[in-house]
């Protein structure tokens, strides 16, 4: 069953639709505690209004700088689009910024970098705007397609013949029904029909003006949170506005809120498989974001936290 409900999954995701600055070193001579990190970015030129360097160069050189990691920078524009095979396989956590070449992206790289996260071979850290990134909402459909395996009996899990209806991937009315959501309806010899709405991945509002958000750290115990105040400013980022339309986080790490009133999840960790996702939603890449120490934090903490047990 659970076989099934992942190859549902990807095949549902499917139908959605400046070379490295720091090297890979020799696996061979890679201490056993780095975390072997590759930040994947589709380089916009919009970018270098913040990030001379685009901004996947920068977040790779603070990572390699923090200590502890082994670093490489990658662009949609590298080989294979800067996934190889061998790449992905010395790889323990993936961050992806991605923001409008999301369709650019192949679906079976992402299928793949999906199928490896669902294994624990790794981790995904997807950064604002990457909500909508084919990696991130395969994840999320798989997840959906878990949670609603859980929500069966053992003798319905069975019987149960699931319909999945791909997410419109756009932004939503306050109207509109919360997805993911499905129905199930037991049938007289007692099989089960399970009609899954798959998850949107996005949210009501999105306005970039630049206004401050308010950083509030919910769950201080928590690993990503490590180092963090209970409260902080970002000073200018986008505003993402009403409710996260994904499956239910295990754990909701940090709020965000605007002086509109507006609101937002603003760190979310999920378990998908065997693997671990993180998402942070502050960004918008002519913004300082990540320049800010506490946004960084956060980042750090996430690659330790989604690496593979045992990193």
């Amino acid at each position: 069953m659970k076989k099934f409900l992942c190859i549902m999954a990807g095949a549902f995701a499917l139908a959605l639709v400046s070379k490295p600055t720091v090297s890979v070193a020799d696996t061979s001579a890679r201490k056993v505690a780095d975390i072997r990190v590759v930040v994947w970015d589709e380089r916009q030129e919009a970018q270098k209004t913040a990030y001379p360097n685009y901004l996947g160069n920068f977040l790779a050189e603070q990572l390699s700088a923090a200590g502890g990691f082994k670093v490489t920078s990658v662009g949609l524009n590298d080989p294979n689009q800067g996934l190889t095979s061998e790449i992905l396989d010395n790889t323990d956590v993936l961050v992806w910024w991605g923001h409008q070449k999301h369709g650019d992206v192949k679906d079976e790289l992402a299928m793949d970098i999906a199928k490896r996260v669902q294994a624990g071979k790794l981790g995904l850290v997807a950064l604002h705007s990457a909500h909508f990134s084919k990696p991130f909402t395969m994840l999320m459909d798989a997840r959906t397609l878990e949670d609603v395996e859980k929500s069966l009996t053992p003798e319905e899990r069975k019987k149960a013949k699931i319909i999945t209806h791909p997410a419109r991937r756009s932004t939503v009315k306050p109207t509109d029904p919360k997805t993911p959501n499905w129905t199930k309806i037991v049938q007289a010899d007692g099989s089960v029909t399970v009609d899954v709405n798959l998850p949107v991945c996005c949210f009501y509002t999105v306005h970039a003006e630049g206004l401050p958000s308010h950083i509030t750290t919910l769950l201080p115990k928590h690993a990503i949170a490590k180092g963090l105040p209970a409260n902080f400013t970002i000073p200018h980022t986008e505003v993402y506005g009403g409710v996260f339309q994904v499956p239910t986080p295990d754990a909701t790490i940090f709020g965000e809120k605007w002086d509109t009133n507006e609101e937002f999840t603003a760190g979310c960790a999920w378990k998908v498989g065997k693997g671990r996702v993180f998402y942070y939603r502050p960004g918008h890449e002519t913004f300082h974001v990540f320049q800010q120490k506490e946004n960084m934090t956060i980042v750090e903490n996430a690659v330790k936290y989604v690496a593979p047990r045992g990193r």
